[in-house]
């Protein structure tokens, strides 16, 4: 592990105190737990658009319908 120093608000302080006590939980544990919490929903992919649809009328192969989908990733990249 790597040593870090924290800096918080005293009330933030008492919290984590009072956390500690209450759980057992050293002080050090509950907040590598809450940086690890943050991470993890910081980590979720962000999906900000669909992925493409392929609507021929009729069904497609999965090799059709792979050739189509990177197609689409190869024109996205291409527009950056």
């Amino acid at each position: 592990m790597i040593k870090t120093t924290v800096y918080l608000p005293e009330d933030l302080e008492v919290r984590l105190d009072a956390q500690s006590s209450a759980t057992g939980i050293s002080k050090a544990e509950l907040i590598r737990r809450g940086i690890a919490l943050l991470l993890d929903d910081a980590e979720r992919p962000k999906r900000s658009r669909k992925l493409p649809a392929f609507d021929s009328g009729r069904p497609l192969s999965p090799e059709a319908m792979d050739d189509a989908f990177y197609e689409h990733i190869k024109d996205r990249a291409a527009r950056r």
